[in-house]
């Protein structure tokens, strides 16, 4: 797995040994940044919420966001998340939360462009996390949320004022892309 474009484009990313976890493909990820370029999305202050190897953000980084905040649970994950940002040259643009995503969106109230969610694909507690995500301040009406999930995982088309605006599909993966639209209502 590589960086596949930017500052860092062609650097090596690692990915922990034995970790049960599912990065995001080269593939994959050029897409959903391609995407994201198409629909003229900003990505100045990144969120990476369950960041396994870090791949997302640093590939956010590498394209221009000025800073990035990484949440990973597992502290084995998280040291190789900060292996590759040194590796990158991206560790003084960036931060790794060893945390719950739960307990990170309680302090991170950033206000970010860009967020991305890539929790395993069958984890049960996905529907709260995302409730509490697009409550949470970490959300501004010009954030975009993207959410990485199983094709047999549906979402709701709207989380408050987010709307289900892109889809992606890729074997088993379904990329979600939520923005901010004001109610029509009224």
């Amino acid at each position: 797995m590589r960086v596949i474009a930017g500052a860092a484009k062609g650097h090596r990313i690692k990915a922990p040994r034995g970790s049960s976890v599912r990065p995001t493909s080269d593939m994959v990820r050029g897409a959903i940044f391609s995407m994201l370029e198409a629909m003229g999305v900003e990505w100045g202050r990144v969120l990476d919420l369950y960041a396994g190897t870090g791949a997302m953000g640093i590939e956010a980084l590498s394209r221009g966001a000025e800073w990035l905040d990484s949440v990973e649970q597992d502290s084995r994950n998280c040291a190789v998340i900060k292996d590759n940002l040194e590796h990158t040259g991206f560790s003084e643009e960036a931060k790794v939360h060893c945390c719950s995503t739960e307990k990170a969106l309680s302090f991170l109230q950033e206000g970010y462009d860009l967020v991305f969610v890539d929790p395993p694909y069958a984890d049960p507690d996905l529907p709260s996390a995302l409730r509490r995500l697009f409550s949470s301040k970490a959300l501004t009406p010009r954030s975009t949320v993207v959410i990485e999930h199983s094709r047999r995982r549906a979402l709701e088309g709207s989380y408050g004022g987010f709307h289900l605006t892109r889809e992606l599909r890729h074997g088993d993966t379904r990329v979600s892309v939520y923005r901010f639209r004001e109610s029509q209502e009224g």
